[in-house]
């Protein structure tokens, strides 16, 4: 009986282990402070590059980005009309859990575009108090997990339906686009922050314990094609930024003025296409996008509204600008770094195509992945102020289009195409 008792015990702590945070975790869209620069170093020896590769998996369509909480991975990927939501180990790419639930392709009001994109885009929330787990379906459906429970269901809604969401407006002369829900939620307070982009509010908070509507945003424009809303302060006050289908969406978070607008700045694009999200920069917000925009400006923020410090004609499509000691960094076509201060180019090279994301490290480099799965490795600014300096490539890692943006955490990264092939490397 005692032995049963300690082999319990043992079995207890061994799973709670199995999904403790660590400081080196990638838990959010964009890490762990939300921005792409991590606290890893790159692996760079000074002559050579030694990623080793772990495991290669298919975990189903889409462009969501995985999580990393500890040693296991979290992702979304849509097969056989089901999304599943799946738990892997990171040491050899074994599915320890999965849950799954009946969804389309596409969102019921998808049009345009569907040669390039399909399955769940929008990538996971976790919580480290508690170990629940928030994905939001291309199709509405709002779920949260138990990832202590093997994904027990705790709650969840469709919003297309509660909310009644109509298609997203036609802009101009630019075909119809709407690729239903893409931007990731967003974890403050007690709330999980969504843009559900409906005529009650672009915005809306729920309860992260029950899924009960906490508040809504005064805004109420429809849905961005964006990764989603991102925390800031503005003169001591939080608050939530969004690029929604109108432009930039500034509102507060604090007791009493939840969902106030603080702040708004016109930017529509064709196709109401703006992929890249709005980044933050202490009271800054940088916007960027192709198309008939094809900009790239700084936006200062204060509660009275927002100011325009820069605008330069350089754009980035899928890749949201990377902030990193004064210097900003794109992945569009080609890899491009600006002042911060005044949007002037320093530097650009290297291919991408219209894929691209990247990664400031520890040491000062920058881990990109674009085109259909080209891993690269070049020099910050920090370390080469006026030219591209690459220092390793490892190309053709991927079968699609690397939508899903790279992630590096704990020692191991991690690249994922549209088709949903992860590829593990430890970096040595």
């Amino acid at each position: 009986m005692m032995v049963r008792r300690v082999l319990l015990i043992a079995a207890t702590v061994s799973t709670l282990l199995s999904h403790a945070a660590t400081a080196g975790d990638w838990p959010h869209w964009r890490g762990p402070n939300r921005n792409d620069v991590v606290d890893e170093p790159s692996g760079w020896t000074g002559d050579d590059w030694p990623l080793e590769e772990l495991w290669k998996q298919n975990v189903g369509e889409g462009s969501t980005s995985p999580l990393i909480v500890g040693d296991r991975l979290y992702t979304v990927g849509w097969r056989s009309n089901k999304d599943h939501v799946q738990c892997l180990d990171v040491a050899t790419g074994e599915t320890d859990w999965s849950v799954d639930y009946d969804c389309p392709k596409y969102g019921r009001l998808a049009t345009g575009d569907q040669a390039i994109f399909s399955g769940v885009t929008s990538t996971p929330e976790y919580d480290p108090a508690t170990g629940l787990l928030f994905t939001l379906s291309v199709d509405g459906h709002l779920n949260c997990w138990d990832t202590q429970k093997r994904g027990k269901h705790v709650w969840g809604s469709n919003l297309y339906e509660t909310f009644d969401v109509p298609q997203r407006p036609k802009v101009g002369r630019s075909g119809l686009r709407d690729y239903g829900y893409t931007g990731s939620s967003l974890l403050y307070s007690d709330w999980v922050i969504v843009e559900v982009g409906a005529k009650q509010g672009n915005l809306m908070a729920f309860d992260r314990q029950t899924g009960t509507l906490a508040w809504k945003s005064q805004n109420t424009s429809p849905g961005g094609h964006t990764g989603g809303p991102a925390l800031m302060t503005v003169d001591g006050v939080p608050c939530v930024a969004v690029h929604n289908f109108a432009g930039l969406l500034v509102a507060r978070l604090d007791k009493g003025h939840e969902g106030e607008t603080v702040a708004t700045y016109d930017w529509i694009t064709s196709y109401a296409n703006n992929i890249a999200a709005a980044t933050m920069h202490n009271n800054h917000v940088l916007l960027t996008s192709a198309y008939n925009q094809y900009k790239i400006t700084n936006l200062k923020i204060s509660l009275k509204g927002a100011q325009v410090v820069w605008e330069q004609k350089f754009a980035s499509k899928v890749c949201s600008p990377v902030v990193r000691d004064g210097n900003i960094y794109l992945a569009w076509q080609t890899v491009m770094c600006l002042d911060a201060k005044t949007g002037k180019q320093k530097w650009k090279g290297g291919r991408t195509g219209d894929q691209g994301s990247i990664v400031v490290t520890s040491d000062d480099r920058l881990v990109i992945w674009g085109n259909h799965g080209d891993l690269l490795l070049a020099e910050s600014a920090t370390r080469s102020p006026k030219k591209y300096t690459q220092l390793a490539a490892k190309e053709k890692l991927g079968s699609s289009d690397a939508w899903p943006h790279i992630v590096l955490a704990n020692g191991h990264l991690f690249c994922k195409d549209r088709d949903g092939n992860i590829l593990c490397y430890r970096v040595n």
